[in-house]
């Protein structure tokens, strides 16, 4: 075997870079739990005045400084030995409510990562993992992963986009929000449609615990499965990123339509994804990639079905799968660079 020593070096540029970042999450996860973004954001800072502002150990501060502006995170002026934010590294980093924030997502890649052992013997044994066996990071980080671009996109773009359902929802309608982990959607649409009544589920216990800790007004959260949640019939069920992890999604899909009233519409919301393979070969794709080898694809496996659509199906096998369970109805009403929305309807 003849190896191109360009080609190697390429190759070895890139793994570096992915060493590089792979480390780098850990002191992401570090910088919004310690306050340190924030606290770069008011004013660029001395790493020893930064440890001032957020009472912490100004060495450590320092070395996570260097290592944040050597991947980009930060920016360092070597004239004054300052660091600083930019308005956009700012935008990105420091407002857990804003359309887009990193450190959420690093959380999330980090709490998965911890469940390498498990997902190693699955590889060998085929079994699954459930939800509920991952580290608490995985539940709380894929809130904070998404909850931003529901944020943005659920009541002013995707809801509207609907065959009727905003007018039904201010007028006073019945949801149900499968999947709702910890009701981070269940809770943006109740906010917008006071009118509205919402039942939250989800097969994770602990994730409705901690749902039903936003006490608020016409909400009710249950443990429930996507195959077996109560109540209806139904002006609109949503499922936001939750699909895909299910054993049995068409089964699910079934008993959606079973309380879905005849007029109404199923919302869902699944990462954005190609209709191919090579479609999926981008950066976006390949974070979805990873992310199902460790975790969609692990639940849906430990489910009652044992089948998988994976967190890049695209869009023609949740098409498939809606016209089986007996929809006539399908489209795309939405995306963003994460996700596609669809409405079904009876």
């Amino acid at each position: 075997m003849t190896v191109d020593e360009h080609k190697l070096m390429e190759f070895v540029h890139r793994f570096v870079g992915d060493l590089g970042a792979t480390m780098a999450a850990g002191g992401i996860v570090l910088g919004d739990r310690l306050g340190l973004y924030r606290a770069l954001a008011a004013a660029p800072a001395l790493p020893q005045e930064l440890a001032e502002r957020t009472g912490t150990a100004p060495r450590y501060v320092e070395e996570w400084l260097r290592g944040q502006a050597a991947g980009g995170y930060v920016e360092y002026d070597p004239s004054s030995g300052r660091y600083s934010l930019t308005p956009e590294q700012a935008f990105a980093l420091t407002d857990p409510d804003g359309p887009i924030f990193a450190p959420g997502a690093f959380q999330l890649a980090l709490g998965a990562l911890r469940s390498a052992p498990q997902i190693e013997s699955a590889f060998r044994t085929g079994s699954g993992m459930g939800w509920h066996e991952h580290h608490e990071d995985v539940f709380d980080g894929c809130e904070r992963f998404f909850r931003p671009a529901y944020s943005a996109n659920l009541v002013s773009a995707w809801i509207p986009a609907l065959s009727g359902a905003e007018e039904k929802l201010r007028r006073g309608a019945r949801v149900a929000d499968v999947g709702c982990g910890h009701g981070a959607s269940t809770a943006l649409m109740a906010q917008a449609y006071p009118s509205s009544e919402f039942v939250g589920s989800d097969l994770h216990g602990g994730s409705i615990e901690h749902a039903r800790k936003r006490a608020l007004s016409g909400v009710r959260f249950e443990v429930a499965g996507a195959q077996d949640f109560g109540g209806g019939p139904y002006d609109l069920v949503t499922t936001f990123d939750a699909l895909h992890d299910m054993g049995d999604p068409l089964g699910a899909a079934r008993h959606v339509l079973s309380r879905l009233d005849a007029d109404g519409s199923w919302l869902i919301v699944e990462p954005a994804a190609g209709a191919t393979v090579a479609d999926n070969l981008n950066p976006v794709g390949r974070a979805y990639y990873n992310f199902s080898t460790f975790l969609c694809v692990p639940s849906a496996l430990s489910q009652d079905g044992g089948y998988s659509l994976g967190a890049q199906a695209g869009e023609e096998p949740i098409r498939r799968l809606v016209t089986d369970a007996g929809f006539t109805r399908f489209r795309r009403i939405g995306e963003t660079p994460f996700n596609i929305a669809y409405e079904a309807r009876p």
